[in-house]
């Protein structure tokens, strides 16, 4: 859910609302929808929040729409516009497609939920897909991801490939959804590598790629030998390449980068969720709602292996995916020992599992972590 560069205070608040609310989204509504009949194909437009580059969110989000054009061939057309602000410009570029026919217009990054709600109340027969937002309207559908999940078969394969016992994580802001992922990562790591520990680093920015490669040398100083990030550049996966160490793409694929550094990418797939929801518009089918999905809906996976991954690890971390989609795994469980965090609180106690209203609103760092929330 990365967005263009905020002010921190209004970021980390914002993205706390949305993660606090998903949880208590109502079910899916049915809306007054017909099958589209125009002779002409019908019209899907995205709006990036920055400029589309070979990897990342912005790339993922392309790669959706791409997905769509291709499986509906000539019965849709689809268009983008990129590196679009939010707020004042977000609303004056979705009112504009608006205007100019598109029947569902996909808008994801957080900012662009209220743009995208004011214009949707002037436009009650256009289709609106807002990612990562929370609210919704009887035209407005909002869809988010189980990130974490992926971050935890991360962990699995950092914890088998650190000599260190030391992994770096590189980090936005200590919102919720960041807090998942550093969690989820640590309970990984530990599941396999009790010994080995995270060191984080914070930088209150989501995109900002010299601090994130400054970041990610001083944790290499500091004795990391993997490292992690949630930051919206290929900086770290850059700076582990250089350095000769390893590390876990996020978003997509970064081997183009970093070719010998990269462990495993988590990347987040929306081609199938977007081409259903176009495909709904298509045949009248479309309905409000909430859906936040993980490895079970193909929302999010792990692989795309590096070359110093060994087979044994790689097949490890899979057979844990199919673990995850089988509901076999929670990565927010504890066994016969609570799960505590780093000041010895327990934060989930023994045989149990967080609901998902608790991961929505962590706020704690799990026992392995070096670190302070700030």
């Amino acid at each position: 859910m990365y967005k263009n560069l905020v002010a921190a205070p209004a970021c980390a608040l914002a993205a706390a609302c949305f993660l606090s609310a998903l949880a208590a989204l109502p079910a899916l509504a049915q809306t007054p929808t017909t099958p589209f009949t125009d002779s002409e194909p019908l019209k899907a437009a995205f709006v990036y929040v920055a400029p589309i580059t070979e990897a990342g969110w912005v790339r993922q989000h392309e790669s959706g729409r791409q997905a769509v054009q291709a499986s509906l061939g000539q019965r849709v057309k689809t268009t983008y516009v990129e590196d679009v602000p939010e707020g004042a410009d977000a609303e004056r570029v979705i009112r504009d497609l608006a205007q100019q026919g598109h029947h569902i217009i996909f808008t994801p990054s957080f900012g662009y939920m209220e743009p995208t709600l004011k214009v949707a109340r002037d436009f009650p027969n256009v289709k609106f897909e807002s990612i990562t937002g929370y609210k919704t309207a009887a035209n407005v559908a909002v869809a988010n991801a189980r990130y974490y999940e992926g971050r935890y078969l991360a962990g699995i394969a950092a914890g088998r490939m650190t000599r260190s016992q030391v992994a770096g994580y590189v980090a936005g802001f200590p919102i919720p959804e960041v807090l998942q992922g550093l969690n989820a990562f640590t309970l990984g790591l530990r599941s396999v590598n009790p010994q080995a520990s995270v060191k984080v680093v914070w930088l209150n920015a989501w995109f900002d790629p010299p601090r994130e490669r400054d970041a990610a040398m001083t944790l290499m100083n500091q004795g990391a030998d993997v490292l992690a990030f949630h930051t919206g550049s290929t900086a770290v996966m850059a700076a582990a390449q250089e350095r000769g160490q390893l590390a876990v793409a996020y978003h997509s694929d970064m081997r183009r980068v970093a070719p010998d550094a990269q462990i495993l990418a988590v990347t987040h797939q929306w081609g199938e969720y977007d081409t259903r929801r176009v495909k709904a518009v298509l045949e009248g089918r479309w309905q409000s709602g909430s859906v936040w999905g993980g490895v079970r809906e193909g929302m999010v996976r792990v692989g795309d292996f590096g070359p110093r991954v060994p087979k044994a690890v790689q097949a490890e971390v899979l057979a844990r995916q199919q673990d995850l989609a089988a509901g076999r795994l929670q990565p927010f469980a504890a066994g016969a020992q609570p799960v505590r965090d780093n000041q010895g609180r327990t934060v989930i106690p023994a045989h149990s599992q967080l609901s998902d209203a608790q991961i929505l609103q962590i706020d704690w760092l799990v026992e392995g972590v070096q670190g302070r929330l700030r």
